[in-house]
């Protein structure tokens, strides 16, 4: 159905812009991959400044529902994206520096997502899923890999076996939490004792959890990822009561 762009009102420009376009979205006449007119035309519909409409579409951007294209080909300009882990991990993670969230707030909450995560995953996930998570826990494994590198990887396994569980929403939210204190664990990696030890033994816990999903059972994967979490997390949150540094 045809788009209907409609004049909105001159107080608070940018946010009658991001009502406007937010309708068209509820009403289902824009949708992921529909490209918004040009600014020069979209202007004067809406009867703002280019201004304001591009201050209102960047706030779309940073909230992972548009995209804009610099120039003037055929990609250019600004399309509807559906986006949100990389929005809502940012967004996130913010809150988190913000001290919006502690870090056991943080825990509990990567604890009940990844506990649904895990044991949904032995019962959806696909064997190429599986093989994709399989191939980071080896990449993991290699010898010299820094805390860095380790943790990236990190990160990733736990995204790949949340998005294999077959809740989109679950997986958003996984990676959302998990890369809010990304910066965090990378620092308390680098911080340890013994990182070799460290990490042969975290990721001697990644390679079971992926064994437990592949053979089905469900809940016991969901038990080990728990005692994984809230074992390197939970000394990280009693740090952080005790004013030290560091968080995973």
């Amino acid at each position: 159905m045809p788009v209907e762009w409609q004049p909105v009102r001159q107080a608070r420009t940018h946010e009658l812009v991001l009502q406007s376009i937010e309708e068209q979205v509820f009403a289902g006449k824009l949708r992921a991959g529909d490209r918004l007119p040009p600014e020069r035309e979209l202007a004067p519909v809406f009867g703002v400044s280019r201004s304001a409409l591009r201050e209102a579409l960047r706030v779309l951007e940073t909230i992972g529902v548009l995209v804009a294209q610099p120039g003037r080909g055929h990609d250019s300009g600004a399309r509807i994206v559906r986006n949100p882990d990389d929005a809502l991990g940012r967004l996130l993670r913010l809150h988190f520096a913000l001290g919006s969230y502690s870090l056991h707030d943080v825990m509990e909450a990567r604890v009940a997502l990844e506990r649904s995560s895990f044991a949904a995953a032995a019962e959806h996930a696909s064997e190429q899923d599986l093989d994709t998570a399989a191939d980071v826990v080896h990449r993991m494994s290699r010898e010299g890999i820094g805390p860095q590198e380790f943790n990236e990887l990190d990160t990733r396994f736990h995204v790949e076996v949340a998005s294999s569980s077959g809740n989109a929403l679950t997986s958003t939210l996984t990676a959302a939490v998990r890369e809010s204190v990304r910066p965090l664990i990378l620092r308390a990696l680098e911080e340890v004792d013994d990182w070799p030890a460290t990490r042969v033994r975290l990721n001697a816990q990644h390679a079971e959890m992926l064994r437990l999903v592949r053979t089905g059972r469900g809940e016991e994967a969901a038990d080990l990822a728990e005692l994984h979490i809230r074992g390197f997390h939970g000394t990280l949150v009693d740090e952080d009561r005790t004013g030290g540094e560091g968080a995973e």
